[in-house]
């Protein structure tokens, strides 16, 4: 496979997200853009949607655009409580007005509790409608730290994302 270099761009493009939030009472857990029944959610300025969180950065950095706080700082009002639908729709303008689309999205949701399984059709269904590609080029999985650390004693929850990015045809 030859691969062209258009605008500063190879073709295709990788990146890495990552995530992770503390879990406090009196938030909605809100996961891949979807809320899940939980007594806790993450703590965070926006929404605070760790998979959401990890997929911008993984796109950013595909993008070679930074990170996700730089783009949307916490220290700015204007997301406070904001969906993280929002921010990755923003994210997927940026990858469009590089004429790159998501080839394959590949990501791990990380806790103890809740069960995420029954959501994830849902939250694959949620981030594909925001980057505006079939829901086949999702993939989320979800794993637990076997109680071990900090999200294995319920007191967090984290996501990781890998990102390949290729021209749109």
């Amino acid at each position: 496979m030859k691969l062209a270099i258009r605008n500063g761009f190879y073709s295709m493009r990788i990146g890495f997200g990552y995530d992770i939030h503390p879990l406090v009472e009196g938030r909605k857990l809100i996961l891949g853009g979807v809320e899940i029944p939980f007594e806790k959610g993450p703590q965070g300025h926006s929404d605070a949607d760790v998979l959401l969180h990890a997929i911008c950065d993984g796109i950013l950095g595909a993008l070679g655009e930074g990170d996700i706080g730089t783009h949307f700082p916490d220290s700015d009002p204007r997301f406070k409580g904001v969906s993280s639908v929002e921010l990755l729709r923003a994210v997927a303008a940026k990858m469009a007005e590089k004429n790159l689309v998501i080839g394959n999205l590949d990501s791990t949701v990380v806790a103890e509790r809740p069960r995420i399984q029954p959501f994830i059709p849902r939250m694959k269904e949620q981030i594909a409608g925001a980057l505006r590609v079939s829901s086949q080029r999702i993939n989320i999985k979800a794993t637990t730290s076997e109680g071990l650390g900090f999200i294995g004693e319920g007191k967090g929850m984290a996501a990781y994302a890998v990102v390949l990015l290729k021209e749109k045809t």
